[in-house]
């Protein structure tokens, strides 16, 4: 495992990389634990960080991380390794509270216990997802076809068209509401394909726009949906609540969900 380690991360320089991940991954699980504890009223953890009738979000203090391990990256000197390292836990903790809040800051609202929250813990999965891969040495495609394309005759304009479709491919995908197939597909060029001639979900950008007027093809869409879509998300949500924490169901008369952080 050592002899791994040093070959595949340090060798190659990805050490920094790697700390950042350790560091975003322990970050989100302990700040997890933190408000699950918190919101279980346990009595010897410290609860909600208030300063007068202010509750200040841990994203406050992720965004100061990430400015202070992104500037420490930046001022760090080329050659030094621990530096850069150091720099990038930093950064990667901070990245972490951010993200864990990333539901917050999109609906400027708390929803970090609502079904809205959700999106925080799928942002969250997609980042370590994507550096976990460059870890290990997986590139997007076309990254390490850059400096090759240069040395070939006509490789220059072929490697623009390539990417150029592959991105045009990844939009498609994603107005038709499949993320994870669109970011699969940067590793795998041809589950790109797949998502982008597919119908798309029946809540997608892509259906409000092209399915209107097709009424043929929303059916089709909303029973496939039904068939595999909805099992799937069911079973990514248990999985994600297994581990973050169940979202607050509304109240039956008022209609409010408590927003206990």
């Amino acid at each position: 495992m050592s002899a791994w380690f040093s070959a595949q991360v340090v060798q190659t320089g990805r050490l920094p990389l790697f700390c950042f991940f350790v560091a975003f991954v322990c970050g989100f699980l302990g700040i997890r634990v933190s408000v699950r504890l918190i919101r279980a009223r346990v009595r010897w953890w410290p609860g909600n960080l208030t300063a007068g009738s202010l509750h200040v979000h841990h994203m406050v203090f992720g965004v100061v991380l990430t400015a202070a391990g992104g500037i420490a990256g930046l001022a760090a000197p080329v050659h030094s390794l621990a530096w850069r390292s150091a720099a990038a836990a930093t950064f990667g903790l901070g990245m972490a509270l951010v993200f864990d809040e990333f539901a917050l800051i999109l609906h400027l609202r708390d929803v970090y216990w609502a079904n809205e929250g959700r999106l925080s813990v799928d942002a969250v999965f997609v980042a370590a997802g994507v550096t976990a891969l460059l870890v290990i040495g997986v590139s997007p495609v076309g990254v390490q076809s850059v400096a090759f394309g240069q040395h070939i005759p006509g490789g220059r304009a072929a490697l623009i068209v390539t990417l150029a479709a592959g991105f045009v491919l990844a939009v498609i995908t994603l107005l038709k509401g499949k993320p994870w197939t669109a970011l699969l597909g940067l590793f795998v060029p041809a589950v790109l394909v797949i998502g982008a001639l597919r119908l798309a979900r029946p809540g997608s950008v892509w259906a409000r726009w092209r399915y209107r007027d097709r009424p043929g093809r929303l059916a089709r869409a909303m029973r496939r949906e039904q068939r595999l879509g909805a099992p799937m998300t069911r079973a990514k949500n248990r999985v994600q609540d297994l581990l973050t924490g169940l979202p607050d169901q509304p109240d039956p008369v008022s209609g409010r969900q408590d927003r206990d952080t």
